[in-house]
């Protein structure tokens, strides 16, 4: 079976859906295909995502803030739930890392972070040890994303659009012939003039069926666990509490805390599981700077988050393969950015212009272009 397409779209996580949504509304004919038996199995269904104004380079910074409106306010029918929750983010660092403190607020003159006192850290999360915290950050304006909300919100709006999404169907081969892209699986060949390389973990190699430029796509593995919160502390309203370094943080989580090590562990792409290491390190690291005894974990689980030299999301045409746009790289960012990143790789996809929530930021996309320096390899 041979079906033709406008728009190709290989990966259903985050960043295939949202794209594939965006790329519906314009009348296109548009296929959005995925290895996994139901979308998003990998990073984006084991993400612990917020909303972090003050994570990432600049161009990341810039596609978060430009997402914040669809988040608090998204289009009618997109979902019932909040997308949005408030919660404040805490960094933290001991004594002989305090200075790192000062170094970021430096590094993200447009965070809208504060310097607070360690007095007013462990006001803020109890559980840290008292004297271990000698300087903090509290950025107030994040917030708590439902992913799972996000998630179907974007494959119900790009069904209702007429987008056709097809599981189970594993790309073998990618092929450009008369202008033409053939994705062969096992559910049949796709066919489009254009493909959107969404394919996450895997995009470097679905790079290298389609004879594109390698962008050095690093997938990393991260651990997480969760535990009861001890008794008498209320997680309402306590903030995300991280290192400075990203040694660990601590999230609240309905009731529970959601600890991890924060680790980023070279993989290769695959159905990811937690280590024992891992673990032990997530607990060593948490009760050295907390009074938090972890004898009991409830859940624990991995998930890949993929990264390119310069931490930026690639988003762009490539320079060799003919009408084959990246979509990859999205790291710990995938989800925060999700709204202004598909509405970009949508305009660029249409040849339209720049959404102007991005104008207004001072978006410039050459920062995420796959040909950039920093990614030569």
């Amino acid at each position: 079976m041979t079906a033709i397409f406008d728009i190709l779209v290989i990966g259903s996580g985050i960043a295939g859906a949202s794209v594939a949504a965006r790329l519906s509304q314009s009348g296109r004919r548009i296929v959005l295909i995925e290895g996994e038996t139901h979308p998003g199995y990998h990073s984006t269904g084991r993400s612990a995502a917020v909303w972090e104004p003050a994570y990432g380079p600049l161009a990341i910074r810039q596609l978060t803030r430009a997402s914040a409106a669809f988040f608090t306010a998204p289009p009618t029918g997109f979902t019932d739930a909040a997308l949005m929750t408030p919660l404040a983010i805490l960094t933290v660092a001991p004594e002989e890392r305090q200075h790192r403190i000062a170094e970021e607020l430096a590094a993200m003159p447009d965070a809208k972070q504060v310097r607070i006192s360690p007095a007013e850290a462990e006001a803020r999360m109890p559980v840290l040890k008292k004297g271990w915290t000698k300087a903090a950050l509290l950025t107030e304006a994040a917030g708590a994303l439902d992913v799972d909300a996000i998630h179907q919100g974007f494959l119900k709006l790009f069904k209702a659009t007429g987008g056709s999404l097809v599981t189970n169907a594993t790309v073998t081969a990618l092929e450009h012939q008369k202008g033409l892209w053939h994705a062969t699986t096992r559910q049949g060949t796709f066919t489009a003039p254009i493909v959107v390389n969404a394919a996450g973990a895997w995009a470097d190699q679905l790079g290298q069926m389609a004879q594109a430029e390698p962008i050095g796509l690093k997938p990393l593995r991260r651990t997480a666990l969760t535990v009861a919160a001890p008794s008498g502390l209320d997680t309402a309203g306590l903030p995300m509490t991280l290192d400075v370094d990203e040694e660990f943080y601590i999230k609240p989580d309905a009731g529970r805390l959601l600890l991890s090590p924060a680790n980023e562990d070279l993989e290769t792409p695959g159905d990811t599981q937690p280590d024992d290491y891992d673990i032990a390190l997530c607990v060593w690291r948490i009760e050295e700077a907390t009074d938090l005894k972890i004898s009991k974990i409830e859940s624990k689980w991995a998930g890949l988050s993929s990264f390119v030299a310069d931490k930026a999301t690639v988003a762009g045409w490539s320079a060799r393969a003919e009408n084959f746009f990246w979509l990859a790289g999205q790291g710990g960012y995938g989800i925060q950015t999700a709204p202004a990143l598909s509405a970009f790789a949508a305009a660029q996809i249409l040849g339209q212009d720049l959404p102007e929530v991005l104008q207004s930021e001072g978006f410039n996309p050459a920062d995420l272009a796959p040909n950039r320096a920093a990614l030569a390899v």
